[in-house]
């Protein structure tokens, strides 16, 4: 009820611009000049006839009347900066000197707000710690620690003898020397010639390529090496052989232990990540490792609980570790502490959103309102000085800035618009031509809708709901030029913010581009995220080029990006949901409404499949030709694929009255045997399908499908029936229009290939052995027959059309009736 209460509203509305004519969805302008018959075996002789003009819409608005009402419309709406605008305005110079009539204190809120915006966008984010950041280092660090601790754990004890039978250095040296060096040792103390490797002797004078620091380390060594030699044989001397011998054993466990530490370093895993201990860490006394251990929790809980800001640079981070190490860890385990802590700590601050939101709202109410003060008879502004914005405030409050109508401004915008109309028009004319006239109000409609929502200053610009809805409805190339005109001439008759008006004309843009390839509410609603990503990145894009501090504040620019981006979405489903409504309101005939009319589950059609199956099979091939014809002439391949399903719908009011439903029984007619009955039904089944479409609400443009398709074609059988009975009976007189169909002929491209495609349908099944030749020869003959009938004189179809109508047609029966192989008897018996 509430639809049709919707259409009775459409049409009383058409009713007002001009009297009412039928769509023509894809009319293409004819030709005066028919080619003359084609000289072929196979191609029957084409007659000549001039076609009926068919260059303009008859269901258009007049493109001046529309141009007319859309620059009236738009001028009236988009000038409201025009109307009372004031001629003394900023930056306009001075007439004369202006002083002020008497003493005032006036609030500048232009600049107040200004201020207010930019206080809150550059308030500083409050930072709290996250504790599972600091969880996650204390952990790491306890880990390290704890690895570390069980390494020296295994090379413990250390010194393994008293320092008085072997100093700290001999033990050192000791414990982590080569095997030969020690091997060589011991025999040394028991005077064993052994030849010392090549590894310990002393460098040959002849390798002049070593370095000073190099000579220092052997000398070094050797020393240390002599060292352990006197020591050892020392003790040697003084003691018994099981002392000494216990010595050896000693030494033998404390390298041992010293090896497996070592061999931890290069076990996989043993430290995490990052190896952060060298061999100075088993030299370390055990007294410095439990300072190490100390000082490092210690330094860790203090550096996280006063917290590390995002984005520190990492040479100040730096710095303050090593201050904090210098302090409480011992000399010898600075550098390890140093480097743990480097690769350890990370930023643990995050923003709050919420403190930080309260807090810019905060610092943007603490901004006190700007007021201009001054007193009577001071100087507002001297003659030929620019008019500043204070300037303005006082001259606007004190009367003297002369408000009024800008008729020089308003022209302007009125020669602009109709520019911008006049280019729509084009491209209607270029892109999407047939426009009704009820297309043309939604198209201006729509566009009106952005100047209104504006004008009510709601914080909003619908540039994407009207991209995504004019490029549903009429194409990419409309969609894309009204949001591009309504994004430059916005900014000119009204007050707007630039960067907003930008970034929703994006997401305008890329909705109207792309929502006329969208064949689903699905991909339209995908769409709309593509919509809300375009206008966000163009809205950060532009602030960061405008403003050279938004970098820095970038936490805060995000969060306004966001709702741009959501802006974009939330019109995309606004879209999403109003299409629905103006597609019945209107009478559109969108891809997606073609789509998901041509679904056979919709009502009608699975009423037509098990009501009518022979007519829904007949409904199927007559639509594999038509839609192939499309195709190749270049039609609305959707629409003809459509209308085509719903052509025949009105067989159901009497399924048997078809011979393609008898399905072999008893022909209805024979028992009827009257050829005005039998007549009567045959053409009913156009008008109880115009019933039917209306019931079912299909659009007009599939509606026309309908009667087109059979035009005013003589019903051929029963009239020549007819003669029959009227040369046995003379008193019956044949009236050849009573077997005829009402018509119309067909309209448009598409409900003419449908005709064609219809009547050659059950010609081509009949076929069943002929060749390539003999069927387009055939069907040359039917379409030649439609064509001396005059069906297609309206239709916009053209002579060297037919051919390649037939030639679709016939390669289509191919197809559907390819060659198969026969299966020998055998390999269809079941074993």
């Amino acid at each position: 009820m509430q639809m049709n209460t919707l259409h009775a509203l459409t049409q009383q509305i058409e009713r007002l611009c001009s009297r009412a004519h039928p769509p023509l969805p894809c009319a293409k302008p004819s030709q005066t000049k028919i080619p003359t018959s084609l000289s072929s075996d196979r191609t029957p002789s084409w007659p000549r006839y001039q076609r009926r003009n068919i260059n303009k819409s008859p269901g258009s608005m007049s493109s001046p009347t529309f141009f007319l009402v859309a620059v009236v419309s738009l001028t009236s709406v988009m000038g409201v900066r025009f109307y009372n605008q004031p001629k003394l305005d900023v930056g306009r110079v001075a007439p004369e000197t202006i002083k002020a009539p008497w003493d005032a204190s006036v609030p500048d809120l232009k600049t107040t707000d200004e201020k207010r915006k930019a206080a809150e966008i550059g308030a500083i984010p409050v930072l709290v710690i996250d504790l599972s950041v600091n969880q996650e280092i204390h952990q790491r660090i306890h880990k390290v620690l704890e690895q570390g601790t069980y390494i020296r754990k295994i090379s413990q004890p250390f010194p393994f003898v008293d320092k008085g039978i072997l100093s700290t250095e001999v033990q050192r040296y000791l414990r982590h020397c080569p095997e030969r060096e020690w091997q060589d040792l011991l025999a040394q103390v028991e005077q064993v010639s052994v030849q010392i490797p090549s590894t310990i002797q002393r460098k040959s004078p002849n390798k002049k390529t070593a370095t000073k620091f190099a000579d220092w380390q052997q000398a070094t060594l050797e020393a240390i090496r002599q060292q352990s030699l006197i020591q050892l044989k020392s003790y040697r001397r003084r003691t018994t052989p099981v002392e000494f011998s216990q010595l050896v054993s000693d030494i033998t466990q404390a390298r041992w232990r010293y090896a497996k530490a070592l061999n931890a370093f290069s076990q996989e895993g043993s430290i995490e990540q990052e190896i952060f201990y060298t061999e100075s860490f088993f030299e370390w006394p055990h007294t410095t490792w439990l300072q190490t251990q100390k000082g490092i929790n210690q330094i860790s809980q203090e550096m996280l609980a006063q917290g590390i800001a995002p984005g520190l640079p990492d040479e100040i981070l730096r710095q303050a570790i090593e201050i904090q190490v210098k302090n409480t860890i011992p000399s010898d385990s600075q550098l390890f502490a140093t480097h743990l802590f480097t690769e350890v700590l990370k930023a643990n601050l995050v923003k709050d959103p919420l403190a930080t939101r309260h807090r810019a709202e905060l610092v943007a109410q603490q901004i006190e309102p700007v007021m201009v003060n001054i007193n009577k008879g001071e100087i507002i502004v001297f003659k030929g000085e620019k008019i500043t914005q204070q300037d303005f405030v006082l001259l606007d409050y004190f009367g003297l800035s002369e408000r009024g109508i800008n008729s020089k401004g308003l022209m302007s915008l009125v020669g602009l618009v109709s520019a911008g109309v006049g280019v729509v028009l084009v491209v209607e004319w270029k892109f999407h031509r047939g426009l009704r006239r009820r297309d043309r109000l939604l198209l201006l409609l729509l566009t009106l809708s952005t100047p209104i929502i504006i004008l009510l200053k709601l914080p909003l610009i619908n540039l994407p709901a009207v991209g995504l809805l004019v490029g549903s409805f009429y194409g990419s190339a409309v969609g894309a030029t009204v949001v591009g005109l309504l994004s430059i001439l916005l900014p000119i008759g009204m007050e707007i913010d630039n960067v907003h008006l930008l970034a929703s004309a994006a997401g305008g843009l890329v909705g109207s581009l792309l929502a006329g390839q969208s064949r689903c509410r699905e991909e339209l609603a995908l769409l709309g995220l593509g919509v809300g990503a375009a206008q966000g990145a163009v809205y950060l894009i532009l602030n960061l080029m405008a403003s050279a501090t938004a970098g820095s504040i970038w936490y805060v620019l995000l969060k306004i990006v966001g709702l741009q981006v959501l802006e974009g979405i939330a019109w995309s489903i606004v879209a999403l949901g109003l299409s629905p409504y103006l597609e019945h309101l209107f009478d559109l005939i969108t891809p997606i409404r073609l789509a998901e009319l041509a679904n056979p589950n919709r009502p009608l059609l699975k009423r037509l499949a098990m009501e009518a199956p022979g007519t829904f099979q007949h409904t199927m091939f007559v639509a594999n030709l038509a839609e192939a014809a499309a195709q190749e002439l270049g039609c609305n391949v959707e629409l003809v694929r459509t209308g085509t399903l719903y052509h025949d719908i009105g067989k159901m009011h009497d399924p048997l009255g078809f011979i393609e439903n008898q399905m072999g029984g008893p022909n209805k007619h024979d028992t009827i045997n009257d050829p005005w009955e039998s007549t009567r039904i045959i053409k009913k089944h156009v008008s109880e399908g115009l019933v039917m479409a209306k019931k079912y609400r299909l659009p007009k443009a599939i509606q026309a499908f309908i009667p087109e398709h059979q035009g005013n074609m003589q019903i051929a059988y029963f009239y020549y029936q007819a003669q029959q009975q009227a040369k046995e009976n003379p008193q019956l007189v044949v009236n050849e229009t009573d077997f005829r169909y009402d018509g119309p002929i067909p309209q448009s491209r598409e409900t003419g290939i449908v005709m064609l495609a219809d009547s050659c349908e059950a010609a081509l099944r009949s076929l069943k052995d002929a060749s390539h030749e003999e069927a387009l020869n055939m069907v040359n003959k039917i379409l030649k027959a439609r064509w001396q009938d005059n069906q297609l004189i309206d239709s916009g179809l053209t002579r060297e059309e037919m051919s390649k109508i037939a030639e679709v047609f016939v390669r289509v029966w191919e197809q559907v009736n390819h060659k198969r192989i026969a299966y020998p008897k055998a390999a269809l018996t079941c074993r």
